[in-house]
């Protein structure tokens, strides 16, 4: 869900909300340790007329070729900056047009000033240059290299500048303030769904015009661009320091004794990780074409599923010790060079400074300005309610696995007190194998990945009436893992989306995390009728012929992952601004992602796919009972920690003055960072050493400052949602049909064309309650 990289467009709303998430573009939903939201592309289809850019697609620089998919097996890095001054000459020249065609007639006072002379006519002037920085931003994520990185910050702060002109445009604002009165004096129409797409776009305009300065005048208007421009370039900086900083980390074990005990699959990767890096630096003809993963070297590296393999299944406690202090320590004061703490600081000040430029009392209500929470203290209340079932669940959960660890792990475990952060989680996997007598190898042979999206595409298929083709070889790709699918309606026949998916880790060049990305979007403006989404998650990669084998989380994030982009895809929305994602409330956005999870337990879903790999068997009714009797295993714990993070980001963005810490004895970020801890997760408190925040991108390095509590109270909806299922009858196809035909033609298909809790209630007949989720995850 997001926020951190990605590709992004800029459609109308998108640009003129432009305030500090200006880092990649903006919208880009990521999952759960997950990121964030970045940007969008507007739709592109490659039978739509060609778009106003296309004149420039005769050219070499394949960046400027705009009337198909993107070209990434020509792109060249170095011919960014050219492809970016090119467009941004003509996107001036044409909105100074504009303006003074709009200032005319505003001046005239006849108020012949149209939808159409606005939000469709912006929007097709900022396409070119969206398209362009949108490609550029996605590969800034996936193939991240030191070309691309340069030109990309090179470039950024001109895009906010001109980005700056379209939001603090007073003769845009006021062409807006025309069509907004026009538009609720259409009282006939107010429940026409093209009417209230308009009404949407311009209203969400509007706000964002607002938040973007437009008010703003003189020194005030100059210091907040400034502002702007040093968010955007401390955001790219601090991502860079944490995916430098993670490409840095490695361990290698040359002892067998040390990974004895450890699954098959994690001693693959950390084998298949050391012959990487062998063949990185000596050159594939000097060493080995296999390396044994029962003889080693191993070599545990920084990304994700090294990491969680490392703190799940390794036994030696001096190699975990080691790994998780590196984490935790991140991009922090640890290593001088790649320091994040001074930017969190200017972050922070920045941002409160610029809410009290906009009339807000701090940055936490600016942020909820646009969002469905109508407050700060709503956030907390609802905060409050769940953490009041889970802190009792987490402190009973953590007793149990400090008890089995002193009575299963020997005389070492026997005399703790209490076991330390990098003991938890192994520990943990220890009491649900013995518990559950299930262990996460015994189940990934029935996760491989091809068949897992078929089964996934097979569920969509039943719910949402779409059929999911592989499509591989029709477009070009940014590596030879990525495949690419078509979506297409089976009522009609008529091919409506596309998607990329790039579904392993590589560390070298690609940030980790799993997010959507919008590649093309659908608007009426640039004639683009098949929305297209990038894909994107850090999986275990296939080792040898092996296919990739999935742990069950990995399933779960693949699901989330395409629940994101099925509300992009499968919109019917035709006014770009509101389509798919666009125009989503941010504390709604989760909605469909974490809504798909469920599906991961429903069984003829599961037996869709889980089938061993090599015997083609499907998966023993035992071991699936077993996976859905886990599902609530650890919810305490687990629901602790995202309420911490919440708490911690609204809590800095709300009550917290930066400009303590400058004092003798001021409060520190650390400080908040230990007060907060000990309400919500004081079971569990975080080292003194500990500097998550450091790599904490989701709140300063993309869109979730004051945002980040949107995953619960986007699970609060999400299931709520499929709770609807459930009282249908899951067992009832008829009825499960007839539901999903219902979630798709509110939740999928308004997008942000309807506000978000209209849509909910127009799906489910009333607002979203809590209770769904309190049941779903034990602690009701």
């Amino acid at each position: 869900m997001k926020v951190v990289a990605g590709s992004f467009v800029m459609s109308t709303t998108a640009l003129l909300s432009w305030t500090t998430t200006v880092v990649r573009g903006f919208r880009s939903v990521t999952a759960s340790s997950r990121g964030a939201l970045s940007s969008t592309c507007r739709a592109m289809s490659t039978t739509a007329e060609p778009s106003a850019a296309s004149s420039t697609s005769t050219t070499t620089n394949a960046f400027l070729q705009q009337d198909d998919l993107p070209k990434f097996a020509k792109l060249d890095p170095s011919e960014l900056t050219p492809a970016v001054e090119t467009l941004l000459k003509q996107l001036q020249q044409d909105f100074a047009q504009l303006e003074k065609e709009l200032q005319d007639k505003v001046s005239s006072n006849d108020g012949d000033i149209d939808f159409d002379d606005v939000v469709p006519t912006v929007e097709r002037m900022q396409f070119p240059l969206g398209y362009t920085w949108g490609v550029a931003g996605h590969l800034n994520g996936v193939q991240n290299g030191p070309i691309l990185r340069e030109q990309y910050e090179a470039n950024q702060p001109k895009i906010v500048q001109a980005m700056s002109a379209f939001s603090q445009s007073q003769a845009l604002y006021q062409a807006l303030q025309t069509v907004q009165q026009k538009l609720e004096a259409d009282h006939d129409a107010s429940t026409d769904f093209q009417v209230m797409q308009k009404r949407r776009a311009v209203e969400n305009s509007l706000r964002g015009m607002t938040l973007g300065g437009v008010g703003l005048q003189g020194a005030d208007k100059e210091r907040f661009n400034e502002i702007k421009m040093r968010l955007a370039a401390l955001s790219t900086s601090f991502s860079n320091n944490v995916l430098d900083e993670t490409k840095a980390f490695a361990l290698t074990i040359d002892d067998p004794a040390i990974v004895q005990g450890v699954p098959d699959s994690a001693k693959a990767m950390w084998a298949n990780a050391h012959l990487m890096h062998l063949q990185a630096e000596k050159g594939a003809d000097d060493i080995p074409k296999t390396m044994d993963p029962n003889v080693g070297p191993w070599r545990i590296t920084g990304d994700m599923p090294s990491y969680i393999a490392v703190m799940s299944h390794l036994p030696d406690r001096n190699v975990r010790q080691k790994v998780y202090m590196h984490k935790i320590q991140t991009a922090s004061e640890v290593n001088p060079e790649k320091n994040n703490v001074p930017a969190i600081y200017e972050i922070l000040q920045l941002k409160q400074e610029m809410a009290t430029m906009l009339g807000f009392e701090n940055y936490a209500a600016l942020s909820l300005a646009s969002k469905m929470a109508p407050s700060v203290e709503a956030v907390t209340e609802l905060t409050d309610l769940i953490a009041a079932k889970a802190i009792p669940a987490a402190k009973a959960e953590l007793e149990e696995i400090t008890a089995f660890a002193k009575e299963k792990g020997g005389e070492e475990y026997a005399k703790l007190d209490k076991l330390e952060p990098w003991d938890i989680t192994y520990w943990s996997e220890r009491l649900k194998e013995s518990k559950f007598d299930l262990t996460e190898e015994e189940t990934r042979p029935y996760f491989a990945l091809p068949a897992v999206l078929d089964g996934m595409f097979s569920l969509v298929e039943r719910i949402f009436n779409i059929q999911v083709t592989a499509a591989d070889g029709e477009t070009e790709v940014w590596n030879d893992d990525v495949r690419f699918f078509k979506v297409t309606d089976a009522a009609s026949g008529k091919h409506i989306a596309s998607f990329y998916l790039d579904p392993y880790s590589r560390p070298a060049d690609k940030r980790g995390g799993a997010w959507m990305d919008v590649c093309i979007g659908k608007s009426s403006a640039v004639n683009r009728d098949v929305a297209v989404a990038y894909l994107t998650c850090n999986g275990s990669p296939p080792v040898g012929d092996t296919p990739s084998l999935m742990t069950f989380r990995e399933v779960e994030t693949l699901f989330h992952e395409f629940g994101h982009g099925l509300q992009h895809m499968l919109t019917e929305a035709t006014v770009g601004d509101v389509a798919g994602i666009n125009g989503v409330e941010w504390d709604a956005v989760e909605l469909p992602s974490q809504f798909m999870e469920n599906w991961c337990y429903d069984k003829p879903t599961v037996y869709g796919f889980a089938k061993h790999y090599k015997t083609g068997e499907p998966m023993p009714e035992k071991m699936f009972q077993k996976l859905c009797d886990q599902k609530t295993y650890g919810a305490g714990m687990m629901s602790c920690r995202q309420l911490y993070f919440g708490q911690l980001d609204m809590e800095l963005h709300s009550k917290y003055d930066p400009k303590s810490a400058e004092k003798e004895g001021g409060e520190t970020i650390w400080d908040v960072q230990k007060r907060v801890a000990s309400k919500y997760i004081p079971h569990s408190m975080p080292l003194p050493e500990d500097r998550f925040l450091c790599s904490f991108q989701h709140i300063f390095a993309g869109g979730y400052a004051a945002g980040y509590y949107s995953y619960k109270w986007a699970e609060v909806m999400s299931a709520d949602a499929f709770a609807a299922f459930e009282e249908a009858g899951l067992d009832d196809e008829e009825k499960v049909k007839q539901v999903g035909k219902t979630f798709r033609e509110t939740v999928l298909s308004l997008g942000g064309g309807v506000p978000p809790m209209e849509v909910f209630k127009r799906f489910r007949g009333r607002e979203p309650s809590p209770d769904a989720l309190l049941r779903h995850t034990g602690l009701a």
